[in-house]
């Protein structure tokens, strides 16, 4: 118990000292220094990321998605072990708690990926609308946070924003782009931008192409996502099902006392290991193909 108060102490000493070193850095203008990271690590960053970012959490940061999960393991883990006082089963559930941020994040990612894939048909044709009624490209684009979907509003009002501060066209689209952290953006803007550079008569044929093939995406994936929901939540449960008894076992203290022992590690280790390869296979043979940002 001791050990663990102390490991959880100087893990909340470590990240406060981290914290002030990144709020003396942003004060004095320094950049953070990403690419003085080993290439892996520097990789990982980079993924985590962009999957806060396409999560919608704009402000939050790799580091501070880390802490959470650290927080939630060290608070998960010295519960599990008041009530169980078994030290074997709460390192289990505080490994299993630091999975849990993550897949929050990943779940908001989702849900914010099947609202763009809903809306962005809508958009894209209010899009080709303006710019067929003779609009400029910028300014059909900064009119979407008017006439366009709702949750596109706020990404296209920055934009405005931005265009009418800087005049920069290209910029303001790198930064829509960062913004929304989607494919469809991706060839939107980038069709924009070609289309600002060189010119196009047929970039209001172009978008409404590419809306009617995104209706037609998401009616399919719509079905297909129906019809798996219900495998992938038995595999869910069937996954968390023996963690669950486990913890209901925790009101017979002489049950959970043999998990303390070697052959009890080795099996409770052995079982953790076997959940999370099927969890992951679960999720691998589940996972519906999506379109990679190759013009991020």
């Amino acid at each position: 118990m001791g050990g663990l108060l102390g490991l959880a102490a100087a893990v909340g000493v470590i990240l406060m000292w981290q914290g002030v070193v990144s709020l003396r850095r942003r004060a004095r203008g320094v950049p953070e220094p990403l690419r003085a990271r080993p290439g892996q690590l520097r990789a990982w960053s980079l993924r985590r990321r962009e999957l806060i970012r396409q999560a919608g959490f704009e402000r939050m940061r790799p580091g501070q998605l880390l802490g959470i999960q650290v927080a939630a393991s060290l608070g998960v883990g010295i519960v599990v072990l008041i009530a169980t006082h078994t030290t074997a089963v709460a390192v289990c559930f505080g490994l299993f708690a630091a999975l849990v941020p993550v897949t929050l994040v990943r779940r908001a990612r989702l849900r914010r990926m099947t609202e763009f894939r809903a809306v962005w048909p809508e958009a894209i044709d209010n899009l080709a609308s303006a710019i067929r009624a003779g609009m400029a490209l910028p300014d059909a684009l900064a009119a979407l946070a008017l006439r366009g979907p709702a949750s596109l509003r706020p990404a296209f009002a920055s934009f405005g924003s931005a265009y009418v501060a800087t005049g920069r066209f290209g910029h303001c689209l790198d930064t829509l782009k960062a913004q929304l952290a989607e494919p469809v953006a991706d060839r939107v803007c980038e069709t924009l931008r070609l289309a600002g550079e060189v010119g196009g008569s047929e970039v209001s044929t172009m978008l409404r192409t590419l809306s009617e093939l995104l209706r037609i995406d998401a009616r399919t994936r719509a079905e297909l996502e129906t019809r798996q929901g219900w495998t992938v939540n038995a595999a869910r449960l069937a996954v968390a099902a023996p963690w669950l008894v486990l913890l209901l076992l925790g009101t017979q203290p002489t049950t959970l006392t043999a998990f303390d022992s070697s052959s009890g590690i080795i099996l409770l280790a052995s079982g953790a290991t076997a959940s999370a390869v099927a969890y992951r296979l679960m999720l691998r043979l589940g996972r519906l193909p999506e379109q990679p940002r190759v013009l991020r």
